[in-house]
């Protein structure tokens, strides 16, 4: 069976209200929960910026649902050491249920710690950097690190998980592809062309295999972005209004504030969103949609609907889709 999971919007919903809604999907058949960990909401319409970690021990506590972050970059705002222990306690309470997902981060939330932001490539080297600490304190071993970008003073992590806890890399580009794959244990990567997507888990798979790993046994996780409503002018208002950086078609990793984000927001039309959001009532099509993803190699996809709307996505995609996938 496919694993659909439900996208946990916390730029979107106060974390309560989006605890429900995770409950909701679980009851509907909805399995596992990618949770957003942002400092700040894309645009301020969205008008929320939870924090994922506290957020996700209720999550853990209140559903069965596997989870993780989609995802944290811990570079910036956090020393890695500090990730290390938040993860190996979310992987302690709830085993084998916890996922850490990583990334090389993007502006709007990592300049709260203000200084410079520096290029995709020195991003790059602070996320190996990162993922080389956590993954060494995750062994139970006492770990001194001494590198280009971080420092750790000798020190353990004492509360461990009894399962390895699997990190999975959020990655587009080839050589944090094929990094990934030799690396760590998954990929995270956002919904785009069948051209784009094979040509991501090609360069996944090769990373993985240089390392003599099987990338068919390695979780490939799609987080995807829908706009569903009952009638076509509400799911297409949906999209303008609450989530119109899913159809700005450039890179945003540099791009500052919310407020950056709304004038911006201001040149997006209806056709920006082809290819990037589907926009539709049809359950059909949207089931489609989804088995194309499967079809592809993805193990999970993790769907957001990006309306307020989520009860009653939640009912017709459990109702009328879920079941429909193979």
């Amino acid at each position: 069976m496919a694993t659909i999971g439900y996208a946990a919007a916390l730029e979107q919903f106060h974390p309560n209200e989006l605890l429900d809604y995770c409950i909701l999907a679980e009851q509907y058949g909805f399995r596992g929960v990618m949770a957003a960990d942002h400092f700040q909401p894309w645009v301020p319409q969205q008008g929320h910026n939870a924090y994922v970690y506290s957020w996700m021990g209720a999550l853990g506590g209140r559903t069965g649902h596997s989870f993780g972050p989609g995802v944290t970059c811990p570079t910036f705002r956090f020393h890695p050491s500090v990730i290390a222990q938040a993860a190996a306690t979310l992987a302690a309470m709830f085993s084998g249920r916890f996922w850490l997902g990583l990334g090389s981060g993007e502006l709007l939330n990592e300049n709260v710690v203000a200084g410079e932001w520096p290029d995709p490539l020195v991003r790059f080297e602070m996320l190996q950097e990162a993922v080389e600490i956590i993954q060494r304190l995750l062994s139970g071993k006492a770990v001194r690190y001494r590198g280009r970008y971080f420092k750790m003073n000798k020190v353990r992590l004492w509360t461990l998980p009894e399962k390895p806890l699997p990190i999975y890399i959020a990655a587009t580009g080839p050589q944090t592809l094929k990094w990934a794959g030799k690396t760590c244990d998954g990929l995270i990567t956002p919904g785009a062309s069948h051209e784009k997507l094979r040509g991501i888990l090609d360069n996944f798979a090769d990373g993985a295999r240089a390392a003599g790993k099987n990338p068919d046994n390695m979780p490939k996780l799609l987080q995807l972005h829908v706009s569903w409503a009952e009638t076509y002018e509400e799911a297409l208002q949906n999209a303008i209004t609450e989530w119109p950086n899913g159809g700005m078609n450039f890179p945003k990793q540099d791009i500052r504030s919310p407020e950056d984000f709304a004038a911006m927001a201001k040149l997006v039309r209806p056709e920006n969103f082809t290819g990037r959001v589907l926009i539709s009532t049809d359950l059909d099509e949207h089931r489609a949609h989804l088995q194309g993803f499967l079809e592809l190699g993805f193990d999970e996809i993790h769907i957001h609907n990006v309306g307020r709307n989520q009860s009653q996505f939640i009912k017709a995609f459990g109702e009328q889709v879920l079941s429909k996938l193979h």
